[in-house]
């Protein structure tokens, strides 16, 4: 369930892990600093990589730092599970406003994205940088909107989602979940089946069975 979005989040205990030691890990790494944590303990199911996963972990807030939208779900499903408090990251820079609603478990909000009037982002979503999503915008769980992406106003993502770099949507339209519009890609009606989305406008190449 969404809640009021807390724009001037800070770090609640002063380690954080971060799930995914990977390039996607260093920039949530870096959102995490700028929040305030002051020491970053990377955990990975590559050992060479990182930590590995445990339950018996000290309980320090965590990220899930995957980049792959139905490995994300898997992970932050593991790690709740086992007792952890999957927090959000939310760049300094980020412009949000006070009527939108965000969840309270791992969305990743990078620099420079606005979140616009009344627009609605569900549990582990990335928002890319530079990213907009505009008034009345619905963000369905574990999507990401890839960086420079921009949502119209009153656009639905479908869960598991993907928008690619420098996507638009127009206003009014919605993306089917588990689907993914490419990369520059610009979606002018409802896509109701999942599946890939190439093109301008975007057209379905691919459905997902």
């Amino acid at each position: 369930m969404a809640t009021q979005p807390q724009t001037n989040s800070m770090a609640q205990t002063e380690k954080i892990y971060i799930y995914g030691a990977s390039g996607h890990g260093l920039v949530c790494a870096e959102v995490a600093l700028s929040m305030g944590y002051k020491k970053i303990i990377f955990l990975d199911d590559d050992t060479k990589k990182g930590l590995g996963f445990n339950e018996g972990l000290e309980k320090y807030d965590i990220f899930i730092a995957i980049g792959s939208n139905h490995t994300r779900k898997i992970i932050f499903e593991k790690v709740k599970k086992a007792g952890f408090k999957c927090v959000n990251l939310i760049h300094p820079s980020a412009i949000i406003s006070k009527s939108a609603k965000l969840a309270k478990s791992n969305i990743l909000i990078m620099p420079q994205v606005v979140v616009n009037a009344s627009a609605v982002i569900e549990q582990g979503v990335i928002l890319n940088s530079s990213t907009v999503v505009e008034h009345e915008c619905f963000v369905g769980e574990f999507a990401h909107i890839s960086v420079g992406a921009k949502l119209a106003g009153n656009v639905k993502i479908g869960k598991q989602s993907l928008v690619g770099i420098n996507a638009c949507v127009l206003p009014n339209i919605s993306l089917a979940e588990k689907s993914i519009l490419s990369a520059g890609g610009v979606l002018t009606q409802n896509a109701n089946k999942s599946g890939v989305y190439v093109g301008v406008p975007a057209k379905l190449i691919k459905e997902q069975k």
